[in-house]
């Protein structure tokens, strides 16, 4: 008996079906953001803690290096958090950091404010900003920790509504209802010098990277975790280590646990994000504020890097969502979708792809103004339309490029990225090594290239 055989009709037809398929995925996922955005993003209330004499403290985390853009409001935002019981603890490696005369300003500014000083690193592993905090966190007096990069402001209420939703989980007399382990937020980029890059990562953060972080954790079936701007449990860390395998209490403990055991990977946020999900079985959410980083003087080229980089440290923690990642983007969906509805309905493609990218930028714009609280000025939109073109355009070609090599450049050091997101540290000649810049996490600082023996 001869094999059957298919028509070529045929198969087109299966993958016009399945390509159009996927395409409504992608703008369910979308609209799922974009409603969770107007959601929860629209109306701050004030949290009753913010005066409650029985807040459960908290310690605030801040590592420093150098002096980040808007380094004085960045900080003075956490001395001037509506909230009755917290202590802040800044962390610097080097004594002769320049961002100490800020925090000692601050600290002469705010006198009751209990503010203090960690000075010198402990090497747990290449993870620069782990060895910074480790100090920190040991000397930390409350269990409930705040860890918030130095190129990060909050709004006053901020801490506030996130110990809201961490205590209201646990008090929670639902049993089938999991507890809250970590409270983030989505990071909202601010850009205001003109500078190219800075804009097309606004135009990234804003829309595309905060529509899928919205509708990913309004979902919650998977950790997806920033870590510009995180609340969590001392407690509830020193129970992980990273193996992502299910703990019980009674299970024996072997190797390093807290935050030290994350000094070997460089996306240390996502991992302890996932630690938890995974090892504990506790879950996360999003406050309704966000994490407010000022983007400094970024190039196009120094985007383009820094875009390489997490690319390439998540092709080794997520490979499958990493492989899957160009048939997200814009282009290339709506590129499969009018070749789809062409076959299936006879729709043009030269009236469909103006249709959907009209509708595709509105959606990302919904969600800037919703994360930002306010509508665009309109002298501002075609700069942000600009941005979110070349961003767009410049999607493939830097998903290309990160997959081709592993080693990227963190804070002027080399790193080859190992499986699961762990690096191994890679000798450097001090040079820029393709164009990436002194920066921390998800975030921009003043961007300038820093020899190896300056850089954390």
């Amino acid at each position: 008996m001869s094999n059957p055989t298919y028509s070529s009709s045929t198969v087109y037809g299966v993958l016009s079906a399945i390509g159009l398929g996927w395409y409504v995925v992608l703008w369910s996922i979308g609209l799922l953001g974009c409603k969770t955005g107007r959601g929860r993003y629209r109306l701050r209330p004030r949290s009753p803690l913010a005066t409650s004499p029985a807040a459960p403290g908290v310690s605030i985390l801040r590592p420093l290096k150098g002096l980040d853009t808007n380094l004085f409001e960045n900080l003075e935002s956490t001395f001037v958090q509506e909230y009755p019981n917290f202590e802040i603890l800044f962390s610097v490696a080097d004594e002769d950091d320049q961002a100490l005369m800020v925090v000692r300003e601050l600290m002469s500014v705010y006198p009751q404010i209990n503010a203090k000083i960690i000075i010198g690193e402990e090497i747990v592993g290449v993870n620069p900003k782990v060895n910074n905090l480790v100090k920190s966190y040991r000397q930390a007096t409350h269990d409930i920790l705040w860890v918030i990069d130095s190129n990060v402001s909050a709004a006053p209420g901020t801490l506030a509504r996130a110990v809201d939703i961490l205590n209201e989980s646990s008090a929670s007399q639902n049993p089938a209802k999991k507890r809250i382990g970590l409270v983030h937020h989505v990071p909202f980029a601010i850009e205001y010098q003109g500078y190219l890059g800075a804009r097309a990562e606004a135009a990234f953060l804003n829309t595309n990277h905060a529509k899928m972080y919205l509708a990913i954790n309004a979902v919650a079936v998977e950790s997806c975790v920033v870590g510009k701007s995180n609340l969590f449990r001392r407690s509830d860390l020193e129970r992980v280590n990273g193996s992502l395998k299910p703990r019980k209490e009674t299970d024996p403990r072997e190797g390093e646990y807290g935050l030290a055991a994350f000094g070997s990977f460089l996306a240390e946020d996502n991992m302890i994000a996932s630690a938890l999900w995974h090892e504990l079985d506790v879950r996360h959410d999003l406050s309704c504020d966000v994490a407010h980083n000022v983007i400094g003087k970024m190039t196009l080229v120094d985007y383009v890097w820094r875009r390489v980089r997490w690319i390439r440290v998540r092709k080794h923690m997520v490979p499958a969502a990493t492989i899957l990642e160009p048939f997200t983007e814009n282009l290339v969906a709506s590129s499969i979708a009018a070749a789809s509805v062409n076959y299936l309905f006879g729709v043009s493609p030269w009236i469909f792809l103006p249709v959907h990218h009209i509708a595709w930028l509105w959606v990302d714009l919904d969600v800037y103004e919703s994360l930002a609280g306010y509508p665009l000025p309109a002298h501002e939109r075609w700069k942000f339309i600009g941005a979110w073109c070349i961003r767009e355009i410049l999607a493939i070609p830097i998903w290309m490029l990160a997959v081709c090599g592993n080693e990227v450049t963190w804070r002027g050091k080399r790193y080859q990225v190992l499986r699961a997101g762990q690096v191994r540290s890679r000798a450097t000649d001090g040079t820029r090594n393709g164009g990436l810049w002194c920066q921390e996490g998800e975030s921009s600082s003043q961007y300038k290239s820093l020899p190896t023996d300056e850089a954390i």
